[in-house]
Parts: C-alpha cells; sequence; structure tokens
C-alpha cells in the first residue's frame, strides 16, 4: 500500500548546525517521525513561493506549531508579549488552510496550527494567557513543555481518537482562540478553560489542538490524519 502525502508546514529560523549557522528552513523531528511511523510519506512544505498551489498533491496536512499570528489579521493591536511574528508564514499557511479545507483534505493543526484554523475562519486569540488566567503553566519555561490535563467533550472526534475524555499532554503556548471561527466547535479545555481543541462542523476531517502531541512517544492524532489520507 503507498504511503498518504502528508505535508507539514515548518519553520524559517537562523539555526545552528554542524559548523554552519545560517537561516534554516526547520521543523522538529517528532512530526515526520510520527507521520512516517502511522505509514503516511512526511513532506516539509516552506513558507516560500505557493505552497498553496500544491494542496492537490496532498493526501493530508499538518499546521504546525511556531510563533504568532500577526494580530492584525484579527482586527487587533499587537499585546507586548506576543512576538516571533513572520508575516510570509503567515500568508503561506492560511493559504493552505483555506486550499486544504475548500478540497476537502484532511487537516490537523498543531499549536499554532489551531490558531491559524481559527483565525482563517474568522476567529481571534487571546494573545498572552498568563495574563488572563493567572499562571504560566501552559509555557512554563524557555525550550520546555510542561504538562498540564485537558477534559475532552465526550462523543467528539478527539475523545474518541484518544479514547479517553481527560488527558495528560504537553503544552507550549502563551495563546489560544478567543472568539470561534466559523463553524468550529471546541472539544477539549483545559481546567483554567482555555480552548485546547477544536473539530471544524461539515468538513470530513478538520481538527486542531494547542498542546503538542508530536512530543509524546505515541501520537494517536497523527495516526488517525493517515488514516484519514489514505486515497
Amino acid at each position: 500500500m503507498s504511503r498518504p502525502v502528508i505535508g507539514i508546514t515548518c519553520y524559517i529560523e537562523p539555526a545552528t548546525f554542524t559548523v554552519w549557522e545560517m537561516p534554516t528552513a526547520l521543523l522538529p523531528y517528532g512530526y515526520v517521525d510520527h507521520v512516517a511511523r502511522a505509514g503516511g510519506q512526511p513532506v516539509i512544505l516552506p513558507p516560500v513561493g505557493d505552497p498553496a498551489a500544491l494542496a492537490g498533491r496532498l493526501d493530508g496536512l499538518i499546521l504546525a506549531g511556531g510563533g504568532d499570528v500577526d494580530p492584525a489579521r484579527y482586527g487587533q493591536a499587537p499585546h507586548e508579549r506576543t512576538g516571533h511574528v513572520r508575516g510570509f508564514r503567515d500568508d503561506a499557511e492560511f493559504g493552505l488552510a483555506h486550499a486544504a479545507l475548500e478540497r476537502g483534505i484532511p487537516l490537523l493543526g498543531v499549536c499554532r496550527g489551531l490558531q491559524v484554523l481559527n483565525v482563517a475562519l474568522g476567529g481571534s486569540l487571546r494573545q498572552h494567557l498568563p495574563d488572563e488566567v493567572g499562571h504560566s503553566g501552559h509555557a512554563p519555561a524557555p525550550g520546555r513543555f510542561g504538562r498540564m490535563p485537558v477534559r475532552l467533550t465526550p462523543g467528539s472526534q478527539i475523545a474518541k481518537i484518544l479514547d479517553t475524555e481527560t488527558a495528560d499532554v504537553a503544552h507550549y503556548h502563551h495563546q489560544a482562540a478567543d472568539r470561534l471561527g466559523a463553524g468550529l466547535t471546541v472539544t477539549a479545555h483545559a481546567e483554567d478553560g482555555t480552548v485546547e481543541a477544536v473539530e471544524l462542523e461539515g468538513h470530513p476531517f478538520a481538527l486542531a489542538v494547542q498542546w503538542h502531541p508530536e512530543a509524546d512517544d505515541e501520537c494517536p492524532l497523527f495516526e488517525e490524519l493517515v488514516r484519514r489520507s489514505r486515497p
């Protein structure tokens, strides 16, 4: 059986590797590893050119984590802690999200990916959670995941995929969905009320989580995406 082609968005950031230090198109290896282990063929999609034009060649799409979405896209001025905004990445990923939705391509959003999906559908974001929830548990320290439980909506796709109604997951985010985009339903919350998963009604498979499933050893969400993406 041929492997379904799973496009994964990526960063362009300065990076150091072997003897080099230069701008680099990069992605945490957990994404590609989990896709390959699930039986998919990962293809990294840099935010250059017109990646949305490739949507017809993809069987599935992952909108990966990254920096903050430009608040101008949802009609707000930037909070002082909003950062790592990359307009070229926003342009590429909003185009990809719309193309995947229009074509019915299975889509999984991860962290920033949830935020891109929400804003692409007309939603908005909470720009700095510690100001609102009173703690930094969603991003406890630079470069370190926090573990926090989330409550999944009984009967939702994600509850069925994870086969539970509570899950202890890896968090690293300081923003989250506020006003929901058109057609989205919240299907997981943190204990402090933060939106942690959304699903899109009327789409074969469009699901996004605010946490980082690629950080865990097993990843049922990636397995389900690959299963749904088989031609």
